[in-house]
């Protein structure tokens, strides 16, 4: 039997790496940006911003959002709305719409 694939973002993948009814905490003290690239090239057009996370039991990872948002002081505590995740070969990547500080 092999793990059936699952094409974009969910929930449940994210469900199946991290608690999502548990708090996390800010590793990033500023967002990092996302810019396009198209034909190669950088486009310098910002398409979403990034941050790094941990949660007890979990190796630092990163949160897309599309829309910038307000990072509280490091190592605070946060909840995300609507926490999705992706796997890609073997790598897990996370999107948010947003946070809140716990």
């Amino acid at each position: 039997m092999k793990k059936k694939f699952s094409t974009g973002y969910s929930e449940d993948i994210a469900k199946e790496y991290v608690d999502v009814n548990l708090p996390f905490k800010v590793l990033s003290t500023a967002l990092e940006t996302q810019t396009k690239w198209k034909n190669g090239e950088n486009t310098g057009e910002v398409v979403a911003y990034k941050a790094w996370f941990i949660q007890k039991g979990t190796e630092p990872f990163k949160v897309k959002f599309t829309d910038t948002v307000k990072l509280p002081k490091f190592l605070s505590e946060v909840k995300f709305t609507d926490l999705e995740a992706c796997e890609v070969q073997r790598n897990v990547y996370f999107k948010a719409k947003g946070l809140s500080e716990v």
